[in-house]
Protein backbone atom coordinates (compact mmCIF):
# COMPACT_ATOMS: atom_id res chain seq x y z
CA UNK A 1 0.00 0.00 0.00
CA UNK A 2 1.42 3.41 -1.03
CA UNK A 3 1.99 5.81 1.84
CA UNK A 4 0.92 9.41 1.29
CA UNK A 5 3.56 12.09 1.87
CA UNK A 6 1.83 14.78 4.00
CA UNK A 7 4.66 17.26 3.40
CA UNK A 8 4.15 17.39 -0.37
CA UNK A 9 1.07 19.65 -0.38
CA UNK A 10 2.90 22.08 1.93
CA UNK A 11 5.83 22.47 -0.48
CA UNK A 12 3.54 22.72 -3.47
CA UNK A 13 1.50 25.41 -1.77
CA UNK A 14 4.52 27.52 -0.83
CA UNK A 15 6.10 26.95 -4.23
CA UNK A 16 3.02 28.38 -5.91
CA UNK A 17 3.00 31.34 -3.54
CA UNK A 18 6.66 32.07 -4.29
CA UNK A 19 6.07 31.91 -8.04
CA UNK A 20 3.04 34.20 -7.79
CA UNK A 21 4.98 36.60 -5.55
CA UNK A 22 7.89 36.68 -8.01
CA UNK A 23 5.56 37.38 -10.93
CA UNK A 24 3.77 40.15 -9.03
CA UNK A 25 7.11 41.73 -8.00
CA UNK A 26 8.42 41.53 -11.57
CA UNK A 27 5.25 43.10 -12.96
CA UNK A 28 5.39 45.86 -10.35
CA UNK A 29 9.02 46.64 -11.14
CA UNK A 30 8.27 46.72 -14.85
CA UNK A 31 5.37 49.11 -14.23
CA UNK A 32 7.54 51.41 -12.08
CA UNK A 33 10.85 51.11 -13.93
CA UNK A 34 10.24 49.82 -17.47
CA UNK A 35 13.49 51.37 -18.69
CA UNK A 36 15.49 48.92 -16.54
CA UNK A 37 13.83 45.97 -18.23
CA UNK A 38 14.32 47.43 -21.69
CA UNK A 39 18.01 47.98 -20.94
CA UNK A 40 18.45 44.48 -19.53
CA UNK A 41 16.85 43.00 -22.66
CA UNK A 42 18.75 45.18 -25.14
CA UNK A 43 20.46 42.09 -26.54
CA UNK A 44 17.09 40.80 -27.74
CA UNK A 45 16.22 44.04 -29.55
CA UNK A 46 17.04 45.11 -33.10
CA UNK A 47 20.02 47.13 -31.83
CA UNK A 48 23.37 45.99 -33.23
CA UNK A 49 25.68 44.70 -30.52
CA UNK A 50 29.41 45.27 -30.61
CA UNK A 51 30.69 44.07 -27.27
CA UNK A 52 29.20 46.22 -24.51
CA UNK A 53 28.00 48.85 -26.99
CA UNK A 54 24.61 48.56 -28.67
CA UNK A 55 23.80 50.76 -31.65
CA UNK A 56 20.40 51.70 -32.97
CA UNK A 57 19.75 50.03 -36.35
CA UNK A 58 19.16 53.54 -37.73
CA UNK A 59 22.78 54.56 -37.14
CA UNK A 60 24.86 54.25 -40.27
CA UNK A 61 27.87 51.93 -40.24
CA UNK A 62 30.07 54.85 -41.25
CA UNK A 63 29.08 56.69 -38.05
CA UNK A 64 29.69 53.77 -35.71
CA UNK A 65 33.46 54.18 -35.92
CA UNK A 66 33.13 57.85 -34.90
CA UNK A 67 30.93 56.96 -31.95
CA UNK A 68 33.38 54.28 -30.80
CA UNK A 69 36.18 56.83 -30.89
CA UNK A 70 34.20 59.25 -28.72
CA UNK A 71 33.43 56.47 -26.22
CA UNK A 72 37.09 55.47 -26.07
CA UNK A 73 38.18 59.05 -25.33
CA UNK A 74 35.56 59.29 -22.61
CA UNK A 75 36.77 56.06 -21.03
CA UNK A 76 40.31 57.43 -21.01
CA UNK A 77 39.13 60.57 -19.22
CA UNK A 78 37.37 58.48 -16.55
CA UNK A 79 40.41 56.22 -16.19
CA UNK A 80 42.67 59.23 -15.61
CA UNK A 81 40.39 60.96 -13.11
CA UNK A 82 39.63 57.87 -11.03
CA UNK A 83 43.19 56.47 -11.30
CA UNK A 84 41.83 53.43 -13.07
CA UNK A 85 38.47 52.49 -14.55
CA UNK A 86 36.56 49.66 -12.90
CA UNK A 87 33.03 50.03 -14.27
CA UNK A 88 31.90 48.23 -17.41
CA UNK A 89 28.51 49.73 -18.23
CA UNK A 90 26.42 48.55 -21.13
CA UNK A 91 26.25 51.47 -23.56
CA UNK A 92 23.08 52.01 -25.59
CA UNK A 93 23.32 54.48 -28.46
CA UNK A 94 19.93 55.75 -29.65
CA UNK A 95 19.25 57.57 -32.89
CA UNK A 96 16.07 59.48 -32.03
CA UNK A 97 14.18 60.93 -29.03
CA UNK A 98 11.67 58.05 -28.98
CA UNK A 99 14.38 55.42 -28.53
CA UNK A 100 16.14 57.57 -25.97
CA UNK A 101 12.95 57.97 -23.92
CA UNK A 102 12.31 54.23 -24.01
CA UNK A 103 15.68 53.33 -22.48
CA UNK A 104 16.27 56.43 -20.38
CA UNK A 105 12.66 57.23 -19.37
CA UNK A 106 13.35 60.88 -20.15
CA UNK A 107 13.49 63.22 -23.09
CA UNK A 108 15.95 65.57 -21.37
CA UNK A 109 19.63 65.82 -22.21
CA UNK A 110 21.92 63.84 -24.47
CA UNK A 111 22.78 61.11 -22.01
CA UNK A 112 21.73 59.40 -18.80
CA UNK A 113 22.90 56.50 -16.66
CA UNK A 114 21.06 53.76 -14.79
CA UNK A 115 22.23 51.39 -12.08
CA UNK A 116 20.56 48.35 -10.51
CA UNK A 117 20.75 46.80 -7.04
CA UNK A 118 22.14 43.61 -8.63
CA UNK A 119 25.15 45.44 -10.04
CA UNK A 120 24.32 46.12 -13.69
CA UNK A 121 24.82 49.62 -15.08
CA UNK A 122 23.86 51.31 -18.33
CA UNK A 123 24.79 54.50 -20.14
CA UNK A 124 22.12 55.61 -22.60
CA UNK A 125 23.12 58.12 -25.26
CA UNK A 126 21.31 60.17 -27.86
CA UNK A 127 23.55 60.10 -30.92
CA UNK A 128 22.28 63.52 -32.00
CA UNK A 129 23.76 65.36 -29.01
CA UNK A 130 26.42 63.19 -27.43
CA UNK A 131 30.09 64.09 -27.10
CA UNK A 132 33.05 63.27 -24.86
CA UNK A 133 31.74 65.52 -22.09
CA UNK A 134 28.30 63.91 -22.02
CA UNK A 135 29.66 60.36 -21.99
CA UNK A 136 32.36 61.14 -19.41
CA UNK A 137 29.72 62.68 -17.14
CA UNK A 138 27.50 59.60 -17.28
CA UNK A 139 30.43 57.20 -16.96
CA UNK A 140 31.48 59.00 -13.80
CA UNK A 141 28.13 58.00 -12.28
CA UNK A 142 28.61 54.35 -13.24
CA UNK A 143 32.21 54.42 -11.98
CA UNK A 144 31.18 55.68 -8.56
CA UNK A 145 28.41 53.08 -8.57
CA UNK A 146 30.88 50.29 -9.35
CA UNK A 147 33.18 51.31 -6.51
CA UNK A 148 30.61 51.99 -3.77
CA UNK A 149 27.62 49.88 -4.76
CA UNK A 150 23.99 50.73 -5.42
CA UNK A 151 22.86 50.75 -1.79
CA UNK A 152 25.62 53.11 -0.64
CA UNK A 153 24.97 55.47 -3.55
CA UNK A 154 21.23 55.44 -2.81
CA UNK A 155 21.46 55.91 0.96
CA UNK A 156 24.78 57.60 1.72
CA UNK A 157 26.13 59.64 -1.18
CA UNK A 158 24.33 62.99 -1.65
CA UNK A 159 23.27 63.82 -5.18
CA UNK A 160 25.24 67.08 -5.15
CA UNK A 161 28.44 65.08 -4.68
CA UNK A 162 27.56 62.52 -7.35
CA UNK A 163 26.80 65.30 -9.84
CA UNK A 164 29.70 67.48 -8.68
CA UNK A 165 32.23 64.71 -9.29
CA UNK A 166 30.69 64.05 -12.72
CA UNK A 167 31.10 67.74 -13.55
CA UNK A 168 34.83 67.46 -12.96
CA UNK A 169 34.96 65.25 -16.08
CA UNK A 170 32.40 67.33 -17.97
CA UNK A 171 33.80 70.49 -19.55
CA UNK A 172 30.60 71.91 -21.00
CA UNK A 173 30.21 74.49 -18.23
CA UNK A 174 33.74 75.08 -16.98
CA UNK A 175 36.71 74.17 -19.15
CA UNK A 176 39.71 74.96 -16.99
CA UNK A 177 42.21 72.11 -16.47
CA UNK A 178 43.78 73.87 -13.47
CA UNK A 179 42.13 72.74 -10.25
CA UNK A 180 42.15 76.21 -8.67
CA UNK A 181 41.12 77.91 -11.88
CA UNK A 182 38.19 75.53 -12.12
CA UNK A 183 36.99 76.57 -8.66
CA UNK A 184 37.22 80.27 -9.55
CA UNK A 185 35.20 79.70 -12.73
CA UNK A 186 32.53 77.74 -10.87
CA UNK A 187 32.40 80.56 -8.37
CA UNK A 188 31.74 83.00 -11.22
CA UNK A 189 29.00 80.74 -12.63
CA UNK A 190 27.47 80.32 -9.18
CA UNK A 191 27.40 84.09 -8.61
CA UNK A 192 25.69 84.54 -11.98
CA UNK A 193 22.95 81.97 -11.29
CA UNK A 194 22.37 83.24 -7.74
CA UNK A 195 22.17 86.88 -8.79
CA UNK A 196 25.32 87.75 -6.88
CA UNK A 197 24.50 85.47 -3.98
CA UNK A 198 20.87 86.53 -3.51
CA UNK A 199 19.17 83.20 -4.35
CA UNK A 200 21.16 80.39 -2.80
CA UNK A 201 20.55 76.66 -2.84
CA UNK A 202 22.00 75.06 0.27
CA UNK A 203 23.72 71.71 -0.22
CA UNK A 204 21.14 70.16 2.09
CA UNK A 205 18.46 71.22 -0.40
CA UNK A 206 20.02 69.20 -3.21
CA UNK A 207 21.04 66.10 -1.30
CA UNK A 208 18.34 63.91 -2.86
CA UNK A 209 17.67 63.22 -6.54
CA UNK A 210 14.25 64.83 -6.17
CA UNK A 211 15.69 67.93 -4.53
CA UNK A 212 18.32 68.25 -7.24
CA UNK A 213 16.17 67.75 -10.34
CA UNK A 214 12.55 68.42 -9.40
CA UNK A 215 12.65 72.14 -10.16
CA UNK A 216 12.71 74.69 -12.96
CA UNK A 217 15.51 74.62 -15.52
CA UNK A 218 17.15 77.61 -13.85
CA UNK A 219 17.06 75.92 -10.44
CA UNK A 220 18.52 72.73 -11.87
CA UNK A 221 21.36 74.73 -13.41
CA UNK A 222 21.95 76.40 -10.06
CA UNK A 223 22.02 72.95 -8.46
CA UNK A 224 24.72 71.89 -10.94
CA UNK A 225 26.76 75.03 -10.35
CA UNK A 226 26.46 74.64 -6.56
CA UNK A 227 27.62 71.02 -6.85
CA UNK A 228 30.53 72.02 -9.09
CA UNK A 229 31.49 74.85 -6.74
CA UNK A 230 31.58 72.68 -3.62
CA UNK A 231 33.30 69.67 -5.19
CA UNK A 232 35.95 71.74 -7.00
CA UNK A 233 36.70 73.49 -3.68
CA UNK A 234 36.87 70.14 -1.87
CA UNK A 235 39.26 68.72 -4.46
CA UNK A 236 41.66 71.60 -3.85
CA UNK A 237 41.62 70.90 -0.11
CA UNK A 238 42.06 67.16 -0.58
CA UNK A 239 44.69 67.50 -3.31
CA UNK A 240 45.32 64.62 -5.73
CA UNK A 241 44.23 61.59 -3.72
CA UNK A 242 41.11 63.00 -2.07
CA UNK A 243 38.57 61.07 -4.11
CA UNK A 244 40.51 57.82 -3.77
CA UNK A 245 40.74 58.29 0.01
CA UNK A 246 37.02 58.98 0.29
CA UNK A 247 36.13 55.89 -1.75
CA UNK A 248 38.53 53.72 0.25
CA UNK A 249 37.16 54.89 3.60
CA UNK A 250 33.56 54.38 2.51
CA UNK A 251 34.43 50.89 1.30
CA UNK A 252 35.71 50.25 4.81
CA UNK A 253 32.36 51.29 6.29
CA UNK A 254 32.75 54.99 7.10
CA UNK A 255 29.82 57.30 6.44
CA UNK A 256 30.00 59.77 3.57
CA UNK A 257 30.14 62.74 5.93
CA UNK A 258 33.04 61.30 7.93
CA UNK A 259 34.97 60.27 4.82
CA UNK A 260 34.31 63.62 3.10
CA UNK A 261 35.54 65.65 6.08
CA UNK A 262 38.50 63.37 6.76
CA UNK A 263 39.74 63.60 3.18
CA UNK A 264 40.15 67.38 3.38
CA UNK A 265 41.27 67.58 7.02
CA UNK A 266 45.01 67.50 6.38
CA UNK A 267 45.15 70.51 4.04
CA UNK A 268 42.15 72.50 5.24
CA UNK A 269 43.98 74.70 7.74
CA UNK A 270 46.92 75.35 5.40
CA UNK A 271 44.88 76.27 2.32
CA UNK A 272 41.77 77.82 3.85
CA UNK A 273 43.18 81.37 3.98
CA UNK A 274 44.74 81.13 0.52
CA UNK A 275 41.43 80.59 -1.29
CA UNK A 276 38.39 82.81 -1.70
CA UNK A 277 35.84 81.59 0.83
CA UNK A 278 33.42 79.00 -0.49
CA UNK A 279 30.05 80.71 0.07
CA UNK A 280 28.28 77.37 0.45
CA UNK A 281 30.26 76.81 3.65
CA UNK A 282 29.01 79.89 5.45
CA UNK A 283 27.14 78.82 8.56
CA UNK A 284 24.62 81.53 7.72
CA UNK A 285 24.52 81.76 3.91
CA UNK A 286 22.70 85.10 4.14
CA UNK A 287 25.99 86.67 5.26
CA UNK A 288 27.66 85.99 1.93
CA UNK A 289 27.65 89.62 0.84
CA UNK A 290 28.83 90.97 4.20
Amino acid sequence: MKTRNPAQPFYIKWGKLLIIGFLVLTASLFFLYPQIFYCELIGLSSFRSEGKVHFSPDIQQSDIKKVKSIIKRSEARVDSFYSGKESKPVIIVCSNPQQYQKYCSSTEGAGCSLGTPWGDSFVILNAQGMNVDVISHEMSHTELLARLGWWTIATEVPQWFNEGIALMLDRRFVNNPDIRGRYFEYLDEWLYYTGGGQEILELSDIRSIKGFFNASQKKVMLAYMSAGLEVSYWLILTEQKGLQRLISQMQQGKSFQDAYSKAEEKQRARLFKKLPTNPLRFQDSKKILE
